[in-house]
């Protein structure tokens, strides 16, 4: 194999490229995607890709899915500043950067194992964000995660 040659990864008819993930994130977007194991579409997971803007970046491209609102938001919880593309046979219909949601409700548990949202009572987690580093603030008993926001997302 010539050193010119390179295993290039085809474009897809339609669905969802998300790219510009934080290097080492791909994984965590599959688990919020609830992709794991077999799917019954074809998805695509590039790790450590060079990128000018951000050294390093992952990519996960998903067939024939569009993501939902709920699923944009712990995305941009984990890599705020990765870039949805809308594929419609074979051209971006749509690219945007995904937001930061200033309240996210019901998508993390709180590290507060005695905060009224971890107890039998009818009550949902509820988190103000912080940006720049991003903080959530549980509305309830004020812990604060700082880190590894993935593993307490719900």
């Amino acid at each position: 194999m010539s050193a010119e040659k390179e295993l290039r990864v085809r474009p897809i008819h339609n669905g969802t490229v998300i790219d510009r993930i934080l290097a080492g994130q791909a994984m965590n977007v599959l688990k919020i995607l609830g992709i794991k194991g077999a799917y019954s579409e074809v998805v695509t997971m590039a790790m450590n890709v060079p990128s000018k803007a951000l050294g390093q970046k992952d990519i996960v491209k998903i067939e024939n899915r569009e993501l939902e609102e709920k699923e944009l938001d712990k995305i941009s919880l984990i890599s705020p500043g990765a870039t949805i593309n809308i594929i419609r046979d074979f051209e971006v219909a749509d690219k945007y950067q995904v937001e930061l949601p200033e309240i996210v409700e019901s998508m993390v548990k709180c590290i507060n194992p005695n905060c009224i949202s971890n107890t039998n009572e009818p009550v949902t987690s509820k988190f103000e964000v912080k940006k720049d580093p991003i903080q959530l603030r549980c509305i309830y008993c004020e812990n604060v995660i700082i880190e590894n926001i993935a593993e307490h997302l719900l």
